[in-house]
């Protein structure tokens, strides 16, 4: 009797915070675990928000000859984000000192000149020894560090396959674009269950 009455008053706990038991038991992946300030307000954002989605991570700069990747970036999260991805910018200023504004300087540039609406964050470093905690992990799960500006990292939905990809790979290439469907189709997904 103890037992049941612990249970039930934990779901009456979940369900005061708006949380379902189904959703309190998915998990953040340890991947995802971390936090980060959005460009735009300097407001927080966890990682663990996008548990479930391929990401597609973006080191980005405003003043860059891969610069105009930012067009593609935001026609595949307009065209694939219902769908289940979700592209997340981090400007840096590591390569080249081309990322040199202000979070509101680069946010305004995103916005005016790219039209930029999928999720960026604050200006991180993401190399060497001073990378944040996230291109940290995504370095060594994929075996791949930024060598410049607008490199990539592919995550699938569960957090626990990473696949790098060149600054040189545009966001319309045929590689890439064959790695985000097998990730959204992926057997595990929502979206494959739901279109079997």
């Amino acid at each position: 009797m103890n037992a049941l009455l612990k249970r039930l008053l934990g779901m009456l706990g979940l369900v005061s915070l708006g949380m379902t038991p189904a959703a309190a038991s998915t998990a953040c992946p340890a991947l995802l675990d971390h936090s980060f300030n959005r460009l735009q307000d300097d407001k927080p954002v966890s990682l663990c928000d996008y548990t479930g989605k391929v990401i597609l991570v973006v080191n980005t700069a405003s003043y860059c000859g891969f610069t105009s990747q930012y067009d593609g970036l935001e026609k595949l999260y307009d065209r694939l984000g219902k769908q289940g991805l979700v592209v997340l910018g981090f400007p840096s200023n590591d390569f080249g000192e081309q990322e040199p504004g202000s979070n509101g300087e680069i946010a305004d540039f995103c916005r005016l000149t790219y039209g930029v609406r999928f999720p960026m964050f604050a200006k991180s470093v993401v190399r060497g020894r001073g990378a944040n905690p996230f291109y940290r992990q995504l370095a060594e799960l994929s075996g791949s560090t930024p060598k410049w500006n607008f490199h990539k990292y592919l995550i699938n939905r569960d957090a626990t396959q990473v696949v790098a990809f060149s600054s040189l790979t545009e966001p319309d290439d045929g590689k890439l674009l064959k790695k985000i469907d097998e990730f959204l189709r992926a057997p595990n997904s929502p979206v494959a269950r739901n279109a079997q």
